[in-house]
């Protein structure tokens, strides 16, 4: 499973609390409000009642529902809520999952009554791929923080979580057909703006005879001495870069804001953004309005001109900056659109 840009502590704590809420945390996800209380109300025991409270706050704070042991939270959390409810003895909520279905039927409720969705539906898997490919694509980050905001945008929708090795190939598809997609522009323009800068560029790659590493290599280590000769150098490096005049390649949407990063991105801001306009605000909903979590912040936008719309301006620092042999990728690709012209 593709989950290796993952440490073995990220894979293992996803999906669950990692670590108790933070007092802030818990005032702004733990909170039972009068939906919250309308539906904890309907329990008849203590027991019931907190153990439907920590089932309701635990899918809003951590995306998913705990299964099979729906008390696998901090002890921290379960005093919370029970002085919200005035119940005294905390313990009691240890005969909550007596009767095994218990937990499921209330975990069915707190769906239809919050609208939660899941990770398969049609529709709501749709509007997560446009978020997650617009994303990889208007945004030069990596595998770790796209896995996150992807985290964060189904917490905000209420899309139940998957397992972690379903999300993370999601999200490894998303950057490969990102970076793909960034070759061929990068190609293209190259060719475009002169049909010999491919192969000038191709042939960094080379590694000269009697040398330990390629042209490449060589140009983008950066100095790692302040003395007079390593200066000079310096110098020396910026006119062979300069001397490529990378500045003449004009890759559609360098340089403009990311909002006008064409078709991917404005369906990105559509799905990221359906709390604004024809979104219900929190709670029940009503005509099967598109529903967020307004406690769950949306992902923050890059500033105008940033982000991987705009990285394709250099093209041998994108080569040198693309993981996992892109570099020899992007050779590829430039060496079949010289081969293949405009």
């Amino acid at each position: 499973m593709p989950v290796e840009f993952l440490t073995d502590e990220q894979a293992a704590v996803y999906g669950t609390f990692g670590e108790v809420p933070t007092r802030p945390e818990l005032e702004r996800f733990f909170f039972l409000d009068d939906d919250d209380r309308d539906l904890i109300a309907l329990r008849r025991s203590d027991g019931h009642r907190l153990g439907m409270a920590l089932q309701i706050c635990t899918v809003r704070y951590i995306g998913t529902f705990l299964g099979d042991d729906p008390l696998a939270v901090p002890w921290e959390v379960v005093d919370y809520l029970a002085g919200q409810l005035g119940i005294e003895d905390a313990s009691c909520v240890k005969s909550y999952a007596e009767r095994r279905m218990t937990p499921y039927n209330h975990a069915h409720e707190i769906r239809e009554r919050f609208g939660y969705h899941d990770y398969g539906d049609r529709k709501w898997s749709r509007e997560f791929r446009t978020f997650l490919y617009g994303r990889a694509w208007t945004h030069a980050e990596g595998p770790v923080a796209l896995f996150n905001h992807a985290v964060t945008w189904l917490r905000r929708h209420r899309v139940l979580l998957p397992g972690v090795s379903v999300l993370a190939r999601q999200v490894s598809e998303a950057r490969t057909v990102a970076e793909r997609r960034l070759y061929e522009s990068v190609a293209r323009a190259t060719h475009k703006a002169d049909r010999m800068l491919a192969p000038a560029l191709v042939g960094l790659l080379e590694r000269p005879e009697g040398k330990r590493v390629s042209e490449l290599e060589r140009l983008r280590t950066l100095p790692t001495k302040s003395t007079g000769t390593a200066m000079v150098r310096a110098m020396e490096r910026v006119e062979e870069i300069s001397a490529f005049a990378l500045g003449r390649v004009n890759v559609p949407g360098a340089g403009e804001p990311v909002e006008h990063a064409g078709p991917v991105r404005a369906a990105e801001q559509g799905a990221d953004d359906s709390a604004g306009a024809g979104a219900a605000p929190d709670g029940p909903a009503d005509g099967g309005g598109t529903r967020t979590d307004p406690r769950i912040p949306a992902a923050p936008r890059p500033r105008a001109g940033s982000g991987r719309a705009a990285a394709p301006r250099l093209a041998v620092r994108t080569a040198a900056g693309t993981a996992g042999g892109g570099v020899h990728g992007l050779a590829d690709v430039i060496c079949s659109a010289g081969a293949a012209g405009p």
